[in-house]
């Protein structure tokens, strides 16, 4: 009997289409794997067409889309047995870079039924706000503040007609207007403030910046980028520090490594490149939570 490769894709991603999803099932199934390609209509599909493929108990889920769609994946086989493979088809592809997985469709295929399965560590961040919490967990990053205001204002058409050019529109609209309130930051028990944040549980933002340099997904920790500059001026230096490889030089941005985090005050908050809400937050490190193949 042959193995099942269970392939969730979403078809309104940056660089997906039907000849690239029937190209890696095609050669998956030279490889002797039986092949169910499931297709997303809809925000939260990824995460639910996840949850029940699970059951099927099949050899290996692939995420085909962009870091929203892997999102949305892990939170739907996170805390499983479940090994899990990216086939990167979205704006930036931020995990595959972290990865290492390549963009090609046969490289990034070979890497799924021939790479390591390792056990990493996510982040799970939960939105205290009543009546309705909201947890999440993220394998890349949590962004609050700017950041996460950013994101929130992306418009969707633009994104799939300009891809990167619908975040920086977002970004510069978002800093032409930006007026934070302070946070207060309890991190592993010590107070801190400030007015946005950066949380990694990998290294790279946006492509191949490196926010948090000692940010790995295969330890159990996350490391924090404390903003603590309330003016747009020290926005824009923060953007240009991270854009340089420079911003950890700054008197006024703290960097933590951390395994618990409390944030009060309100900000807007992104994971992984989707808006999900408004803090106060809780966000904590969550060893060995997932298995990923690469």
């Amino acid at each position: 009997m042959k193995s099942l490769i269970v392939l969730i894709s979403n078809p309104t991603a940056k660089k997906a289409s039907g000849k690239k999803v029937a190209l890696a099932s095609y050669y998956l199934q030279s490889k002797g794997f039986e092949v169910e390609v499931l297709f997303t209509e809809k925000k939260g599909d990824a995460e639910n067409l996840a949850r029940e493929a699970v059951k099927k108990s099949p050899y290996l889920l692939i995420a085909a889309g962009g870091d929203g769609t892997v999102n949305e994946v892990i939170n739907g086989i996170a805390g499983t047995q479940m090994p899990m493979a990216v086939m990167p088809l979205g704006t930036t592809n931020v995990l595959a870079k972290e990865l290492g997985i390549p963009e090609n469709i046969r490289e990034a295929m070979d890497a799924a039924v021939r790479g390591r399965r390792r056990v990493v560590s996510l982040g799970k961040i939960t939105l205290v706000n009543p009546p309705s919490p909201v947890t999440r967990y993220f394998c890349l990053m949590a962004g609050i503040g700017f950041d996460g205001e950013a994101v929130r204002g992306i418009n969707e058409t633009l994104k799939k007609i300009s891809g990167k050019g619908a975040y920086i529109y977002s970004g510069i609209r978002t800093l032409s207007r930006f007026d934070p309130g302070l946070l207060a930051f309890t991190i592993d028990g010590k107070p801190y403030s400030g007015y946005s944040a950066i949380i990694g549980n990998a290294s790279r933002y946006g492509g191949n910046f490196r926010v948090a340099p000692d940010a790995r997904i295969d330890n159990p920790y996350l490391y924090v980028c404390l903003f603590k500059g309330k003016k747009r001026l020290d926005t824009l230096r923060y953007v240009l520090g991270i854009v340089t490889g420079s911003h950890l030089k700054f008197r006024d941005v703290e960097y933590l490594r951390a395994e618990q985090i409390r944030i009060s005050g309100s900000a807007h908050v992104q994971i992984d490149g989707d808006y999900i809400g408004m803090t106060p937050a809780e966000v904590s490190a969550v060893p060995d939570s997932l298995r990923l193949v690469y």
